[in-house]
């Protein structure tokens, strides 16, 4: 039977230019799917989403998959795979919308 996990990183965080979510340990995983949730139905404006590894939570570096970009108010989603020990996401936009931030892993 396959494990899963299901984490919200991210609740209701203003996104002030750029945000990093809290990092989540993912060494068992071996696919995470993540989601980025507009809390404002009148949102507007683009987010940019890039996932970011890590060997021990600690330092960080931009994953070699592209950055993924959503348009409020819709919800937005990618997949990442390959990503080692620890996975956060920095997000940037021109946009000050409440947003919420999923993780869904996978082994």
């Amino acid at each position: 039977m396959r494990q899963s996990q299901t984490a919200v990183l991210e609740r209701g965080i203003t996104l002030d230019d750029v945000i990093h979510t809290e990092p989540f340990e993912t060494a068992w995983a071996s696919e995470a799917r993540w989601f980025v949730h507009f809390l404002e139905p009148e949102a507007a404006g683009t987010v940019a989403v890039q996932a970011q590894v890590s060997p021990n939570g600690i330092q960080w570096v931009d994953h070699e998959s592209d950055a993924v970009t959503v348009d409020a108010p819709h919800l937005g989603t990618g997949t990442i795979r390959d990503f080692g020990g620890w996975l956060r996401f920095t997000i940037t936009g021109d946009t000050s919308p409440l947003i919420k931030v999923v993780l869904a892993l996978k082994e």
